[in-house]
């Protein structure tokens, strides 16, 4: 039987149905803070703890890119890779929401 994750981070890499990727959020950087948040997450040994998937477009392109985390439905806006430790160690780990990314 598989754990729930506390937290589900979901971060936007514009892919498409038709698989494509191509957008804001991909050419912003979608993709390296996937990999960042996995960096994080395997560094502050939360990996049984801590999911994160890419997803397609969340309909807000102009905002991105864009971080939604779960429980709580949080959604942050124009994340950087330099937002990925803060966001890990204020939300995730402090259980406080980042305002000045908050949507």
């Amino acid at each position: 039987m598989m754990n729930k994750p506390k937290f589900h981070i979901f971060v936007c890499t514009s892919s498409r149905a038709n698989g494509q990727q191509k957008g804001y959020c991909h050419t912003k950087g979608g993709v390296e803070l996937v990999a960042k948040f996995m960096e994080e997450i395997e560094d502050r040994d939360l990996g049984g703890e801590v999911f994160v998937n890419n997803t397609g477009c969340f309909g807000i392109c102009e905002q991105g890119p864009v971080v939604v985390i779960y429980p709580g439905g949080t959604w942050y806006k124009g994340v950087t890779p330099d937002d990925v430790e803060t966001i890990m160690e204020e939300h995730i780990e402090g259980g406080n929401i980042v305002e000045r990314l908050a949507l």
